[in-house]
């Protein structure tokens, strides 16, 4: 029973510890300045993939 209540103890001092760190623990973001070269014309649009009920309608009027 001793050991019991130890080790509620320790799991409750664990889970303050853990909202402790969360709330006042160092979490900012790591801030970087990010450059990519960007090209003049854009890319040319591809159509989107068909749906297998507009694929099955394409293949019916196809034969």
């Amino acid at each position: 029973m001793r050991l019991l209540k130890v080790l509620v103890v320790l799991i409750l001092a664990a889970l303050i510890g853990l909202a402790g760190y969360a709330y006042f623990g160092d979490m900012q973001p790591v801030r970087s300045e990010v450059r990519s070269p960007v090209s003049g014309t854009p890319a040319p649009a591809e159509p989107a993939p068909a749906t297998p009920a507009e694929a099955a309608e394409a293949q019916a009027e196809a034969q």
